[in-house]
């Protein structure tokens, strides 16, 4: 089993950038392929990017495409998601979520790939 951790959220100004935090503990967590999903008021949770286990793959949702970043440090137990050039639209809870995967890949765009979630962290852009 593994814990997540979210950080990082804050108000922010549209077209700022901003930098989201998610620790792990608990099992290794080179073990997992991680992903970034977020959740706006009366909306679904959806797909934001994911990563492999090593890094060397990432892949992004079409709309935070070329402005968002999704990486990961092993040695910390750490995934990040940069966001630059931040719109209002982008306002959500953001979680963070691990998928135990035995391939390389990156996990999939939907909840039910992951196996475990952080608790999520409030992004706000202002307009």
């Amino acid at each position: 089993q593994v814990q997540l951790v979210a950080s990082g959220g804050r108000l922010v100004q549209a077209g700022g950038s901003l930098r989201l935090s998610c620790e792990a503990s608990g099992r290794t967590f080179s073990s997992y392929a991680m992903g970034w999903f977020r959740q706006a008021p009366g909306k679904e949770r959806e797909f934001v990017a994911a990563i492999n286990w090593s890094g060397g793959s990432t892949y992004y949702a079409d709309s935070v495409k070329g402005r968002f970043t999704i990486s990961r440090d092993n040695a910390k137990n750490t995934v990040y998601l940069q966001m630059n050039s931040l719109k209002p639209e982008d306002t959500a809870v953001y979680y963070c979520a691990a998928a135990l995967i035995s391939a390389g890949t990156v996990a999939g765009e939907t909840i039910y790939d992951y196996d475990y979630w952080g608790q999520g962290t409030q992004v706000t852009v202002s307009s």
